[in-house]
């Protein structure tokens, strides 16, 4: 008889030991978190974008230990719900690489950021590559710096300085600008009005919170009905009940007054008698 064999193929162990946490990352942590969340905010309506970060892009499916850990990354054309469930970015599962991917500097980081991370990147043929340097460009040269992929090298966005010193640059795959200024550190803002996308996304939140509102009274509004129902229901039944006791009060009363006047009429005649 015929045996059928099997095939199961098997990836190596895969060690997910966290990398040692760089002696200067919090000084990139508090300007890192704001842009990353603006950009998570930004995007939160669009199920097919994912933002990420804190977590590895897993790239090669034969040695699941090839990893990546940008600051910040966005895939475009995704289920992002479905990737918020797994526990990285395994690249041959998503069926892509990000598009995006960000780092934020810091002096044990910057010339990894601008050289091997940088080649890798290209290399995975990520679309967008963006440094952003909190010191004001004395890690990576300039405050801000885009790069877009063209025949598999990065080359740089425009960047605009204005009298100011403040500092922009637009990413053409996000279709938003990033800004710079001594003073306030990093922003993102809208290209076609130079204004901080900050506002949208404070809307945003005001939006989500005033249907969450409106949900709670409709959902108020339908349990009052729903009682109100329930009291009606009830006021009904008893008044069906008052009815029929009355009716049934009223028959006795008749039969006792029959009975009664019965008894009366049989004493008569006996009395005549």
């Amino acid at each position: 008889m015929a045996t059928t064999q099997t095939l199961v193929r098997t990836l190596p162990d895969i060690f997910y030991e966290d990398p040692e946490p760089v002696e200067d990352g919090m000084q990139q942590a508090k300007p890192l978190i704001r842009v990353a969340y603006l950009l998570y905010e930004y995007f939160a309506d669009r199920p097919d974008v994912y933002v990420g970060g804190g977590g590895f892009v897993m790239y090669n499916e034969k040695d699941g230990n090839e990893r990546i850990a940008p600051d910040c990354y966005i895939a475009f054309d995704v289920d992002a719900a479905r990737i918020q469930e797994m526990e990285n970015f395994w690249v041959w599962r998503v069926g892509k690489v990000p598009d995006f991917v960000m780092e934020m500097a810091s002096r044990s980081t910057a010339a990894n950021d601008m050289g091997p991370k940088r080649e890798l990147y290209a290399r995975l043929e990520i679309a967008e590559y963006w440094r952003l340097d909190h010191t004001g460009g004395e890690l990576y040269g300039q405050p801000i710096t885009g790069e877009r992929l063209v025949d598999g090298a990065y080359e740089p966005y425009d960047i605009q300085i204005r009298e100011d010193g403040s500092v922009r640059s637009d990413s053409e795959l996000l279709g938003l600008r990033f800004y710079w200024d001594a003073d306030d550190g990093f922003d993102i803002l809208d290209p076609e009005t130079d204004t901080a996308i900050e506002g949208v996304v404070v809307e945003r939140a005001a939006r989500l919170v005033a249907e969450a509102r409106a949900d709670t009274a409709e959902v108020r509004a339908d349990t009052a009905e729903a009682h109100a129902g329930e009291e009606r229901e009830a006021r009904l039944a008893a008044e069906s009940r008052a009815s029929e006791e009355q009716a049934a009060r009223q028959a006795a009363e008749a039969e006792t007054r029959a009975l009664r006047e019965a008894l009366e009429r049989l004493r008569r005649r006996q009395a005549d008698q």
